[in-house]
C-alpha cells in the first residue's frame, strides 16, 4: 500500500493497481499482479455447470425412465453398473464436479457474507475438510465396490 499526501488533501491509501496510469502516458494498460483465481472460479462454475446438467439429465434418464425405472434398482444393478469403467467414470466426473462445483459456491457465499476474516478463514477450513472427506469416501466407496460380492 501507499500513502499519498499534500499539503491540504487528506491522506488515501490505496494499492498500486488502484493508482491512475501515469501523466506521460495516460492509455498505457496497467500490469496486473499475481494470479486470477476468481476469474478461473468463475470460469469453472460456467463450465461444469453446464457438465453437470448433461451429466445429471443423462443419470436419471438411465435411472427413472430406461426399461423399468426405479423398480430395478437394487445392489445387484449398481454391481452390474460398475462393473464397467465407463459407468464408473460417470459417476465419479459426476461426483468430483458436484463437489467442486458446490464448495466453489459455498467458498463464494462465505467470502460475501463473513465479516471478520479468522470467521471467514476458520469457514472455509472447514469447508476444505469437509469437501476432502465426502470426495475421499465416495471415490473410496465407488472405485473399491466388490461387484463379486453381490449375489
Amino acid at each position: 500500500m501507499t500513502a499519498s499526501h499534500t499539503a491540504g488533501a487528506a491522506k488515501t491509501l490505496g494499492t498500486q493497481y488502484d493508482r491512475p496510469a501515469s501523466l506521460d502516458n495516460p492509455r498505457s494498460p496497467r500490469m496486473r499482479k499475481g494470479g486470477n483465481f476468481e476469474k478461473y472460479a468463475w470460469l469453472f462454475m460456467r463450465f461444469s455447470g453446464l457438465a453437470l446438467i448433461i451429466l445429471t439429465i443423462g443419470h436419471m434418464f438411465i435411472m427413472l425412465a430406461w426399461d423399468d425405472g426405479v423398480h430395478r434398482i437394487d445392489a445387484s444393478f449398481v454391481a452390474a453398473r460398475w462393473r464397467e469403467p465407463f459407468w464408473q467414470i460417470w459417476d465419479l466426473t459426476m461426483l468430483w464436479l458436484a463437489q467442486l462445483h458446490g464448495g466453489n459456491g459455498v467458498r463464494t457465499i462465505i467470502a460475501d457474507y463473513s465479516r471478520k476474516d479468522s470467521t471467514r478463514f476458520w469457514l472455509n477450513v472447514l469447508l476444505g475438510i469437509s469437501m476432502i472427506l465426502v470426495l475421499v469416501l465416495g471415490t473410496y466407496a465407488l472405485l473399491t465396490f466388490d461387484v463379486n460380492s453381490v449375489g
